[in-house]
């Protein structure tokens, strides 16, 4: 460290003056930040001003199925497919796909069934959601830019198909801020066998205060958020934490006083005192033990594993998801503001994803029962615990799968239809927007399909806040979460 930025050696009393009153300041500041009382030089356009108008939602659980899920096989019916399948599939038009030529055409290997009040079909896939399909409004014409998963990824994630952009979850931070003190207002919760395609950049902060970030937790993890205590023997003792951690928070708050305008510091020094209060938070938090037995039976945590042809077992896969969903839930009724659950990891052997080239049969079925579970218990354990009503349950995947076979068995990318869904949160049960072709193909309306924009433009609406007035200014351009697009959907409204 240069010589003039080196701390003075204060006396004893000195040095607990100045660590007490910086301490104090820092929280103070902090609080007022919260409550939106103290104006952030990095947020000059929204420091007071949001949310614009009453919110529906204050908090938001994202559920992403990395490898692109099939809407053919889980929620998006169209009674063609296995009327001409092993056909030859005729769009009209010339094809050209992913990684393959155009197959037969391909219906789903398992039957369909009608759900709820509204009737809606559901694959037996998916069956469990099933039970909650009045608490959902289906989006069937979803349309990507990128028909590579990496791209795509990002664009569900950030609204970019270019790395570098912040996600929807550190734009939802940004915008309202912490909903509590002692943990962090943006949780992510991987697949525990790994990331998705483009990695910690799908909940990264781009050019956002690094503070709006997602936090990674593996739940079920031995050591479920790196780095948090000190590792098992070592000399570091929470006492003598405690001291350094004072100490080099005075150190970094000269030192940053002589980089105005670069947020990087602040934020590592941000994390510091969240990881601190998280100390004490996390552990309980993430410890489930103490759920009652029928919560645990909901969630299917105590599912035994299953005989599959296959990597993956649904079992397993049920325990996966339902521990992760039952985590959130734990996070969001203790004021996390946005969580974010990943089913599916990057692609290897065997496979763990959706992206079900190869065998469709093997690979949806354990990763849709799975997930499935996971999801209608969340819904169910939210709306008993009178959470739904302000809590948005959004799907989504990064795009869809052909309505023909590649090889025998399986289904290659389709970009140009897919389907999200959204519960609770002031959105409209039991309906349906959107509707897709009758092969599942493209949406049945070509002038208007429904991007991502719209979804984030539809969850930032329910929050509070006018889609189009949320940006920060970087390069000389004023960034916003929808780029130049986006309408609020609002037939999906309750």
């Amino acid at each position: 460290m240069p010589p003039n930025l080196r701390p003075a050696s204060p006396s004893r009393r000195e040095l607990l003056a100045q660590l007490g009153g910086g301490f104090g300041t820092v929280a103070l500041a902090g609080l007022l930040q919260r409550d939106r009382l103290l104006a952030a030089a990095d947020t000059p356009a929204i420091a007071g001003r949001l949310p614009h108008f009453r919110p529906r939602a204050t908090r938001v659980v994202q559920l992403f199925m990395s490898g692109a899920a099939s809407q053919c096989d889980t929620f998006d019916y169209k009674p063609l497919l296995h009327q001409r399948h092993g056909q030859r599939w005729d769009p009209g038009e010339k094809v050209e796909l992913f990684q393959s030529s155009p197959g037969n055409t391909l219906g789903s290997p398992w039957p369909w069934r009608r759900y709820g009040a509204c009737g809606k079909l559901v694959n037996d896939c998916v069956a469990p959601l099933g039970s909650v399909v009045d608490q959902i409004a289906f989006v069937h014409n979803m349309v990507s830019k990128s028909n590579v998963h990496g791209p795509a990824t990002f664009m569900q994630a950030t609204g970019f198909v270019m790395p570098g952009f912040p996600s929807a979850g550190a734009w939802v931070s940004y915008g309202l801020g912490r909903l509590c003190d002692n943990l962090p207002t943006f949780v992510v919760l991987p697949d525990p066998r790994g990331f998705a395609p483009g990695g910690p950049k799908n909940w990264g902060s781009g050019f956002l205060p690094a503070e709006h970030q997602g936090t990674m937790i593996r739940a079920g993890a031995p050591d479920p958020i790196a780095d948090l205590f000190p590792p098992k023997g070592s000399y570091v003792k929470a006492e003598n934490e405690r001291e350094m951690l004072r100490t080099l928070n005075l150190i970094n708050r000269q030192y940053e006083a002589t980089r105005q305008g670069d947020t990087r510091l602040d934020a590592r020094i941000r994390s510091y005192e969240m990881a601190a209060a998280m100390q004490l938070s996390a552990p309980e938090v993430l410890d489930i033990k103490n759920e009652p037995q029928h919560v645990l039976d909901l969630y299917g945590l105590n599912t035994p594993d299953v005989r599959y042809d296959g990597p993956m077992n649904p079992g397993e896969e049920t325990r996966h998801f339902g521990r992760n969903c039952l985590v959130a839930r734990r996070l969001l009724e203790r004021g996390v503001r946005f969580v974010q659950i990943w089913s599916g990891a990057d692609n290897g052997f065997p496979r763990r994803n959706w992206d079900s080239h190869e065998d469709l049969r093997r690979d949806h079925w354990p990763l849709g029962i799975g997930m499935a579970t996971g999801a209608a218990a969340l819904i169910k354990d939210l709306e008993a615990r009178g959470m739904l009503d302000d809590t948005l349950v959004l799907w989504t995947t990064e795009f869809g799968r052909m309505p023909c076979s590649q090889g025998a068995t399986g289904r290659d990318h389709n970009p140009f239809v897919f389907t999200n869904w959204l519960a609770g949160g002031g959105v409209k049960g039991g309906t349906t927007f959107g509707e897709s072709d009758e092969w599942s193909y493209k949406p049945a309306d070509p002038t208007n399909p429904t991007y991502c924009y719209d979804i984030h433009a539809t969850l930032l609406h329910l929050l509070g806040i006018e889609h189009t007035r949320l940006t920060y200014r970087h390069n000389g351009i004023d960034r916003r979460l929808t780029d130049v697009h986006g309408h609020v959907i609002r037939e999906i409204l309750a």
